[in-house]
């Protein structure tokens, strides 16, 4: 017996962002349609809302997707269709829905449902359900919702879900002007697109039982449900654009590799099993089960994110670190001029500062030293290491030391003319080093300090001591004055 192909359904509506929520969708979708030869996960564009209908925001769509790997040019990958195409369909299906009494017209207001039903909270009545009404102005099409039993929702991931008919009111359809509600369209469209799974978050299952009644209004046999865990905060609430970091492009703006967000995004709920974390999509999509996707919550725990992050940039050879971290180092809002930027410099410090970024962004303030005309000013950097009777006096011993034209200039050198110089002041190695980061590097924590003091060079790292060393005068000439 020939297996029917999976073809699943990734329906995001367009709005400026990509949510992580719906990469999460979209990525469960993509590993049960790449398990099959032919199976196809199908992007539909929601975009029957002319205010959400712009161009720009579609592309952003398929730009993120293809960020995290879902490849528009690969064969299971089918789309974009946009629901606003079939709307001809749409109208024509409401119509037969009507016309064979598994639709009415009904003329109510909502004001007139409160009334009658003298609560705010309850919904329709089904006041027009046997007055025969005809199209006309003002006119909706109500869904006739079968009266007595349930419907039953048999969800892969939450088991069998009942829903009393009792409890659906019937459900507009179709607008007075004819324009079809997304309940309608959704169905109609994954009809068209013989949409076998549908796999999305929880907050949509409250709709699947309106949707199955639809198939079955239809004589048509539902798509396999799969409703998913909803994705929390700290605090245990759903993650919210307004007050949570939610934006797929944010991330990779911030500098996350594509292939740590993506494997972490599908342990948003599901496991691989042996204990496993780190993982490349290539072990992981095969693994994948839906009907093994927990259904409580899952926390989106970024701490844990950057974590992963951090392991999969130590697992890139230099040269392609080297590479991914160009578009901090060249692009635009570098704070260096382009001019400074020393190709072979950041080759040199690549491999240190490879073992220490979580996200690559984090590279310019590790780097910036090596590319800016002075170091960078950290106040809270600058009055931890050149406290008095220690910050000034290093500053001027150091500057002294590396004078000597005899010093060898390399790491190794400098960390013991460095060591002997805070001897001579009572201080170890830790505490005499951090006045001397600071004057060169403006900053108390960043590469290993002596590998950074030799690739800067000599004639810079003592500029920089020597215009430490003015400062700290003049504080302490404006402390003895004030």
């Amino acid at each position: 017996m020939t297996e029917t192909p999976i073809r699943t359904r990734f329906a995001p509506s367009p709005t400026g962002m990509f949510h992580v929520g719906g990469a999460r969708s979209a990525l469960f979708n993509w590993a049960l349609a790449q398990q099959q030869p032919e199976g196809r996960m199908v992007l539909r564009i929601e975009d029957t809302d002319a205010a959400r209908n712009r161009p720009e925001w579609t592309d952003g769509i398929i730009r993120a997707m293809s960020w995290i790997g879902i490849d528009e040019n690969d064969p299971h990958f089918e789309g974009p269709y946009f629901q606003s195409a079939y709307v001809d369909k749409h109208r024509e299906t409401a119509q037969e829905l009507y016309r064979s009494g598994r639709a009415y017209y009904c003329d109510c207001t909502r004001e007139q449902v409160q009334e009658r039903r003298a609560n705010q909270y309850l919904g329709y009545d089904g006041f027009c359900r046997e007055r025969g009404l005809e199209p006309g102005p003002g006119r909706a099409l109500r869904f006739r919702v079968p009266e007595g039993g349930p419907t039953v929702v048999r969800d892969q991931i939450r088991g069998d879900v009942e829903f009393d008919h009792a409890s659906i009111e019937d459900f507009v359809i179709a607008r007075a002007d004819g324009s079809p509600l997304f309940v309608l369209a959704n169905v109609l469209d994954d009809v068209e697109m013989r949409i076998t799974h549908v796999i999305r978050g929880e907050e949509h299952l409250s709709n699947t039982p309106k949707q199955q009644l639809l198939w079955e209004a239809l004589d048509l046999t539902p798509p396999v449900w799969a409703h998913l865990p909803v994705i929390v905060n700290e605090q245990r609430k759903k993650l919210s654009k307004r007050r949570d970091k939610v934006a797929l492009e944010s991330y990779q703006e911030e500098g996350y590799l594509a292939e740590a967000m993506i494997n972490y995004l599908m342990l948003l709920g599901w496991a691989p099993g042996d204990d496993r974390e780190i993982m490349p999509w290539s072990e992981m999509m095969p693994l994948f089960r839906v009907q093994d996707v927990n259904s409580s919550s899952a926390f989106f725990d970024e701490k844990k994110l950057r974590a992963f992050n951090g392991e999969y940039i130590r697992e890139l050879s230099v040269e392609d670190f080297i590479e991914r971290c160009q578009p901090w180092l060249t692009g635009e809002g570098t704070p260096w001029d382009a001019a400074d930027y020393d190709a072979e410099a950041f080759a040199a410090v690549a491999p240190l500062a490879q073992s220490r970024v979580a996200v690559l962004s984090e590279i310019v303030p590790n780097v910036d030293f090596l590319f800016l005309k002075e170091p960078a000013e950290d106040e809270k950097s600058w009055r931890k290491a050149m406290k008095p009777g220690v910050g000034k006096e290093m500053v001027e011993a150091a500057l002294a030391r590396f004078a000597d034209p005899e010093l060898d200039w390399t790491a190794d050198a400098l960390k013991a003319a460095t060591e002997e110089t805070g001897a001579t002041l009572g201080l170890k190695l830790g505490k005499a080093q951090a006045p001397v980061r600071v004057a060169v590097t403006g900053r108390t924590v960043g590469l290993p300090l002596f590998e950074s003091l030799e690739l800067l060079g000599r004639e810079r790292v003592q500029a920089r001591l020597e215009a430490a060393l003015e400062r700290l005068r003049a504080e302490e000439k404006a402390a003895d004055q004030g």
